[in-house]
């Protein structure tokens, strides 16, 4: 049977129904994650950030294209080639560096020729002249010769190369670099345009037996050829819209749901704003512009944000004040008194003694002696300090506060909880509320592009302004709720909602607003069109950055949002924008990109599965860090009421009960509902592709569990570093995600543990052997590095034993299906552990270290086999924390901290010999007494300068054993002569130790 596709061409029907996914064999996992490094890197340049960058947990889309080719790509008995066709469709062959490279100059190309000595007539100096006759010197003697650099610099390409010729030669002369560093100067793979794929169509056709010319139709065709029609793809956990919007752009049908509306919302928004047509966007950001200039003349004809010259204010920093205990004076609450690094602007307290309180004025252009005192402000690590009259005051917060104990356990003070008619703290309160700086536009500039601002302390006619902007709030607070344009919903306790009730008392949504803030957003809310559902995402956004936990940040002068700390933190001081501070984010929408694909989006738990799909590819809140289901109530309570189509037909509320939360027997026993219900969703060759991030190391026994319930069988796992590195993340948080492939399990299979083991031992070692030998394979076709890495070898090995234990339905006589839900007792180890752990240790026993013979590998303890296992991965480059993380786990070491030189998430490293010095890391269990630390002992001792005879006579005495475990010690060194280098002090010195011990008289 053939089935003819839109663009008229006719393709047989199931050709490819029971053909393997490229995806449960192989998948460049290396190049993957720095494609996912580069995007994650592009902050607000990423497609879907515009829309709302509270939502934290989107997934790069370069790795959901990953994840759909893979998925619909077959896994021939090519598997060369198979990867070639997967790189070329992903922009990630060599190849496409040519196009994609926007950075490498024209000089640098040239020098990159020079170094790989193929410097001919490519390139000619700026004035026509050869850039070198003939090169007859090195490369490293030329570049030192001035004459000849200033020649090389003024490089351009020779005109009668052809513009295709030079995407050849560029994407030739760059394959010598490394890829990371290729991504980090090129566009990424999204950025490129139909036109940039054009050459790879007749390749991929002849592979796959396709008739495609872009990939909508290849997916089409694919889609057509595996499942008899257009690939759907379902995503039940959809989020921030990552998954159905990449999944509609690839040509896919697609079905999302959530069961949050912010969720839905995003991705509504994914799909229709990013994803709307050249006409629907400009009506969209015309709606958007009337809308701005609607508010802006309500503002303006109010007059609360503009002086009597004409300034207009940009924003307003209010700051908490309460009374002294000790001194009996008002303190203004300021952890900073700094207001502009870059323009020297601080607040000085001028005390008003006769009303014992403060005067705040600000002053600009200070010394550095007072910026510097100016970093201390009056709320100091949680006590607040302030001197009278020489006399120092320290009165901690919680005191002030009232914090204790109730007889229940929980947590309470003598704050007074607000009432739905409050909006400003009322006059008996402890904390009360105070504006202290406002930043103005000057008025020649007002209204300009660029403009000029100014900081300012406060005056009467400010406070008058105030007192205003207070007045019509509390007149029409009441009719705004009723109306919708302003929330009305309670805070209910939660993890994330706990601390604003107890911190500031605050006990409905809109105490989190400002009068200020309320009256925008509010008019926002009222003048909004009820037919213009992507205002309601506009309104959002506003509110993420127009709240009372908008913290200013001094070093860039500005305001930050509510949600860049992912959570629902409160701050004693804060920062509120005025109109002109939000004008562009009201009138800006998202560029557009365009989408094939068909989509449907639905509000409803994820065991709710509605639509049958081909391949279900989910991001599912596994040990969640972020609490979405409480903290997007914050935007939930502005949109609830009256929201426009198509989001009036969703329910919105959070409904905290149905969310699928945290770890335990509750989540596992919703994910495996979830999970079930999707596999029950889909045809017998369907696929489902999991993601997930985690630092559980009891994660792999928990998904195993999960998915037997489920009814499905693992067939692959990769690992990809999708997270990078903030102030947000330091120390031991992970930052990479696992991609689960799995299928249906098909029959009922019985077996008994100890067969089972056998099983696990030869899938592990197969799936191991079979990765190292397409990495030689390809190496001996001249790939550089590595298709796989030990990150991939080891994921393998997870995979392997999971693909067999998944496979059973019953073993030992019990049912796993029913195991599987089964709550169990605190620290059990069950069938899944002890398998798992097997698997790790048979995993570990094939990966040997590139230098370190096996009979040594097999004799060394885990400590020892992690610490040569990280050396090998610090020679390749590897510097990220998850690597140590995962080998840390993988060879059982309990604390990696003793072993750790720096443990930065991107920069971490071992302690060299000299940081273990002398004494330290005997102590360590497994690996105090082994060879690798008496090596590292003999290395530091030969750093240090310490007479050879000495050293030897040492080691001698701390080694047990010593004249058996000679030529261990020997192999040791010579491992880290090869992976530091004899340019390398510490290498160095291990070939000498290398060599005494070789030669020494016995």
């Amino acid at each position: 049977m053939t089935v003819t596709t839109l663009d008229r061409r006719e393709i047989k029907v199931r050709t490819l129904a029971d053909a393997p996914a490229l995806i449960e064999r192989l998948w460049p996992a290396q190049k993957l994650s720095a494609e996912a490094k580069k995007e994650r890197k592009a902050g607000s340049g990423q497609t879907l950030t515009a829309l709302g960058s509270y939502w934290k947990g989107r997934k790069p889309l370069v790795l959901v294209r990953a994840c759909i080719l893979g998925s619909l790509l077959p896994a021939t008995d090519n598997p060369e080639a198979d990867l070639r066709i997967f790189e070329r469709l992903m922009a990630m062959d060599d190849l496409a560096f040519g196009i994609r490279d926007n950075r490498t100059s024209v000089p640098q190309l040239a020098t990159l020729a020079l170094k790989q000595g193929v410097l001919k007539d490519q390139f000619v100096c700026k004035d026509g002249s050869a850039i070198l006759a003939e090169q007859s010197a090195a490369a490293s003697e030329l570049l030192q010769d001035h004459q000849f650099s200033e020649r090389l610099r003024t490089a351009i390409w020779n005109p009668k190369i052809t513009a295709k010729e030079r995407i050849h030669i560029k994407a030739m002369l760059l394959s010598a670099v490394p890829y990371e560093e290729r991504v980090s100067r090129s566009l990424r793979p999204e950025e490129l345009g139909r036109e940039d794929y054009a050459d790879i169509w007749r390749e991929v056709n002849e592979h796959l037996g396709t008739s495609a010319n872009s990939h909508a139709e290849l997916v089409e065709q694919l889609g057509i050829m595996r499942f008899g029609r257009k690939p759907k793809i379902a995503d039940t956990f959809s989020g921030g819209g990552s998954i159905p919007f990449e999944a509609a752009r690839m040509g896919c049908d697609v079905h999302a749901s959530d069961l949050n509306p912010i969720a839905c919302m995003l991705t509504w928004g994914a799909l229709n704003i990013i994803g709307a047509s050249a006409a629907g966007h400009a009506e969209m950001k015309a709606t958007q512009a009337a809308l701005s200039s609607r508010v802006d003349r309500e503002i303006t004809m109010l007059a609360i944000e503009h002086d009597e010259v004409g300034n207009r204010a940009k924003a307003f920093l209010y700051c908490l004040e309460t009374r002294c205990p000790s001194s009996g004076w008002m303190v203004p609450l300021l952890p900073s008194r700094i207001i502009s690094k870059t323009r020297s602007v601080v607040v000085h307290l001028v005390p008003d003694r006769e009303n014992r309180r403060y005067e705040i004025e600000v002053v600009d252009g200070v010394s550095t002696a007072q910026m510097k005192a100016a970093e201390t402000g009056t709320l100091v690590d949680g006590y607040l300090v302030h001197s009278v009259d020489g006399e120092l005051h320290r009165t901690s917060i919680k005191s002030i506060r009232g914090d204790h104990r109730a007889p229940d356990g929980s947590s309470k003070n003598q704050l007074r909880q607000w009432e739905k008619a409050d909006f400003i703290p009322r006059g008996d309160d402890i904390f009360q509320e105070r504006l202290y700086c406002i930043q103005w536009i000057i008025a020649k500039t007002v209204g300009k592009q660029r403009y000029e601002t100014f900081f300012s302390s406060v005056n009467d006619s400010d406070l008058l302004r105030e007192k205003k902007v207070q007045s019509i709030v509390r007149e029409n607070l009441a009719k705004w709720q009723e109306a919708g344009w302003a929330p009305d919903m309670p805070i209910l306790d939660g993890r994330e909602t706990e601390g604003p009730i107890r911190t500031m008392g605050w006990t409905y949504w809109h105490h989190f607003f400002n009068p200020r803030q309320l009256h925008m957003l509010s008019c926002f809310r009222r003048f909004a069109d009820p037919d213009a559902p992507h205002e309601a995402l506009l309104l959002a956004k506003l509110a993420d950055r127009m709240a009372r936990n908008t913290r200013w940040d001094a070093s860039g002068e500005k305001s930050q949002t509510v949600f860049d700390t992912q959570g629902l933190k409160t701050f004693f001081n804060y920062s509120c924008r005025a109109f002109p501070y939000l004008r562009d984010l009201a009138e800006d929408l998202p560029n557009r990109h365009a989408l094939t694909g068909h989509a449907t989006i639905e509000t409803h738990p994820a065991d709710d599965v509605r639509e049958v799909a081909d391949i279900f590819i989910t991001d599912p809140p596994y040990a969640d860090a972020v609490h979405y289901h409480e903290i997007t109530e914050f935007f939930i309570s502005w949109l609830r009421r009256n929201p426009p189509s198509p989001f009036d037909q969703w329910t919105w509320d959070s409904r905290r009960p149905l969310a699928i939360k945290g770890e335990g027997e509750d989540f596992r026993r919703e994910m495996v509902a979830a999970y079930g219900a999707m596999a029950n969703h889909m045809p017998d060759n369907g696929l489902q592709v999991v993601m997930f991030t985690h630092q559980s190391g009891s994660v792999w026994a928990d998904l195993a569990q999960i998915f037997w319930g489920a009814g499905l069988q693992v067939q692959a796992a990769w690992y990809i570093a999708t997270e990078t590195t903030s102030e947000l993340r330091k120390g031991g948080y992970v930052q990479g995600t696992v991609i689960l492939v799995l299928r249906k399990r098909r029959g009922s299979v019985s077996g008994y543990e100890d067969e089972i083991v056998q099983d696990v031992r030869a899938e592990v070692a197969h799936q191991i052997d079979t990765l190292v030998g397409l990495n030689q394979s390809l190496k001996g076709n001249g790939r550089v590095e590595n298709l796989f890495e030990d990150a991939d070898l080891q994921m393998a090995g997870y995979a392997a034993a999971l693909r067999v234990l998944t496979g059973y339905t019953k073993i030992d006589g019990r049912d796993m299906t029913v195991e599987a839900v089964r709550q169990r007792r605190k620290g059990e180890v069950g069938v899944v552990d002890r398998m798992i752990e097997y698997a790790v240790s048979v995993a570990n026993e094939h990966m040997v270290p590139d230098g370190i013979s096996a009979r040594l590998w097999q004799q060394l303890k885990g400590p020892e086999r992690f610490y040569l296992k990280m050396v090998g991965l610090e020679a390749g480059g590897h510097s990220k924390l998850d690597n140590y993380q995962n080998f840390q786990r993988a060879f059982r070491v309990s604390d990696y901290n003793p072993f750790m030189g720096n443990v930065r998430p991107n920069s971490a490293r071992l302690k060299r010999a000299i940081e273990f010095g002398p004494r330290a890391g005997f102590d360590i269990p497994d690996f105090g007494d082994g060879a690798i630390r008496a090596v590292l002992f003999g290395v530091d001792a030969l750093v240090r300068e310490v007479e050879p005879e000495i050293v030897l006579a040492q080691l001698q005495d701390i080694m047990p054993d010593y004249f058996r475990r000679r030529q261990d010690m020997i192999e040791v060194a010579e491992y880290f002569v090869t992976k530091r280098g004899r340019d390398d002090d510490e290498g160095r010195h291990a070939g000498v130790l290398a060599n005494l011990l070789r030669n020494e008289r016995l």
